[in-house]
């Protein structure tokens, strides 16, 4: 078995939790999330974050606005949806529980 195929995997599965969770107090745009993920030391690559960023689009969980850049082109600001507040508030719960289970099975704090 290839360890970091696992890690990879259980890196995906909390992604979605941690992008909703980056854009709970302020819109930003793809790279600013691919670099608070990076900051975090989640590893992901621009072709994982787009399709992802649409899927929560499409789910009703993002909205996103264009916003001029002094920069180069435009820049797509995600923003959560008042129902991807909720559903984020329902992650953080279950994030919580899931948590206090894995501590409790492999012994740790």
């Amino acid at each position: 078995m290839n360890i970091e195929n696992t890690k990879a995997q259980m890196r995906k599965g909390v992604l979605e939790y941690c992008i909703l969770s980056i854009l709970k107090d302020d819109d930003k745009y793809a790279s600013e999330i691919l670099d608070a993920l990076k900051d975090a030391k989640m590893l992901v690559v621009e072709g994982t974050i787009y399709p992802l960023l649409t899927r929560l689009k499409n789910a009703g969980l993002l909205n996103y606005r264009w916003e001029e850049s002094t920069s180069g082109p435009p820049r797509k600001y995600y923003a959560l949806t008042e129902t991807g507040r909720l559903f984020l508030k329902e992650l953080n719960g279950t994030w919580d529980e899931l948590r206090n289970a894995v501590n409790l099975v492999t012994n740790t704090k």
